[in-house]
């Protein structure tokens, strides 16, 4: 699994009306299933009157199953929640929730057409959705001489490396946070750096 991938970096919406019937697509980040379904919940609290808050999450690395969820809220059944969450499985986007909410405009879109419609609006929100990336992080407890602080800070951006607190007492004392796939270069790094001296182990 890659340590890094893309997730939402905003709430997002795309509205389409298809055979007068409003589709009304709500997108967000979702780093777990409790947060995919508060997120659900406030859009159907937002639309009580729609005629469906369809839904769909998967709450991990991209096309990750392990924490996904999903509804038809009242569509046959397999119309809505399947096609989202198969759309946002191959998104390849991780950490993502959508709510599809549906004003019926009269006429039936038929099974197929469902299928269609909530497939389609997943993948319209996708086309627009803003992106961060996703990183893993480490923390680490660095303990160094002070003669190597200077060529150890000018080391750090290398690795992405951040300087969350600093302590001197008889050496100079750093917890840092950087990226979990960089942790082991840096550790050789300053190892390399301190001939050795540096005590270092994860937080």
């Amino acid at each position: 699994m890659s340590e890094r991938y893309p997730i939402p970096a905003a709430f997002h919406r795309v509205e389409e009306s298809i055979k007068r019937s409003r589709f009304i697509t709500s997108m967000g980040h979702a780093p777990d299933a409790e947060s995919a379904r508060a997120f659900v919940a406030a859009v159907k609290e937002e639309f009580p009157d729609a005629t469906h808050n369809c839904w769909a999450f998967n709450a991990g690395p991209p096309g990750d199953t392990a924490s996904v969820g999903l509804s038809d809220d009242g569509e046959p059944s397999g119309t809505a929640g399947k096609p989202m969450l198969n759309g946002l499985l191959h998104s390849g986007v991780g950490e993502i929730v959508a709510v599809v909410t549906r004003y019926f405009g009269g006429t039936k879109l038929g099974t197929g057409g469902l299928v269609r419609a909530y497939a389609g609006l997943v993948k319209l929100g996708l086309e627009t959705l803003p992106l961060r990336e996703m990183v893993v992080t480490t923390q680490l407890a660095v303990s160094i001489p002070y003669s190597s602080v200077t060529l150890f800070k000018r080391l750090m951006p290398d690795f992405e490396a951040e300087v969350l607190e600093e302590a001197f007492s008889d050496e100079a004392g750093f917890t840092l946070e950087l990226p979990e796939e960089r942790a082991g270069d840096f550790i050789a790094a300053v190892t390399e750096l301190t001939t050795g001296r540096a005590k270092i182990h994860e937080k």
